[in-house]
């Protein structure tokens, strides 16, 4: 696929990490609300984050507030270098199959 990253390029993948990079790193987003804002289950959201922190993407803290569990989730440094590179990338592949049709 030339070059793309493969964890970022899985569609749900893709549509976490454009939305943690618009939130800009060193911010976080509640769990839900990132669920909701990208209409995704629970479940589907959980293992695609997991992906992207194995690849040290992202990152997830867990507290507690009050008596109830809440988790955050942050883009890191590498997974903003990675998300721009992979911009970088896509949009040079398209440009070049722009520029080869006739």
């Amino acid at each position: 696929m030339n070059g793309l990253d493969p964890v970022i390029h899985a569609e749900a993948r893709l549509r976490v990490i454009t939305a943690l990079n618009m939130i800009g790193e060193g911010n976080s987003i509640a769990f839900p609300r990132l669920r909701k804002m990208l209409d995704m289950t629970a479940g589907n959201l959980s293992t695609h984050l997991r992906k992207l922190e194995d690849a040290q993407y992202v990152t997830q803290n867990k507290t507690i507030e009050g008596r109830t569990p809440a988790t955050y989730v942050s883009i890191t440094t590498t997974g903003r270098a990675a998300f721009a590179s992979y911009r970088k990338q896509l949009l040079s592949l398209l440009d070049s199959e722009e520029k080869a049709q006739p």
